[in-house]
């Protein structure tokens, strides 16, 4: 067993370890803190069934408020929270056109993402 020095974001540990060179190569690889809270925050916020059911009819179309909730069967009040917290995060964006506001995704990385999970669970199946 081995002692390394690892410096993260200014402070220094002193850990023990059996691989040394890849702790410290590992260690150098992690993102920072902030980067890991905010990809956090976008998993907990796509944990919720309704914001993926949302993301993905906004992936094939731009779409108001009133048809998300006919798409969803929620309430338009329900369905413009989960929209407030999408646009939290950047993921939403939205266009107004007269009194109607039609909501978007802000770029195809979210597309991506949901592409991927479905494609997985549906080869787990």
């Amino acid at each position: 067993m081995s002692t390394v020095k690892i410096t993260r974001e200014g402070e220094v540990c002193q850990v023990k370890c059996l691989n040394p060179t890849k702790v410290k190569r590992l260690a150098k690889m992690m993102p920072a803190s902030e980067q890991v809270t905010e990809l956090s925050d976008l998993f907990q916020l796509l944990s919720d069934p309704n914001r993926i059911k949302t993301l993905f009819a906004l992936s094939h179309d731009e779409v108001c408020v009133c048809d998300l909730s006919a798409i969803l069967g929620m309430s338009d009040s329900a369905v413009s929270h989960q929209l407030r917290l999408l646009r939290a995060l950047r993921l939403v964006k939205s266009r107004r056109e007269g009194r109607i506001i039609y909501y978007s995704l802000t770029d195809n990385h979210v597309t991506k993402l949901l592409e991927m999970s479905l494609d997985s669970e549906t080869k787990s199946l």
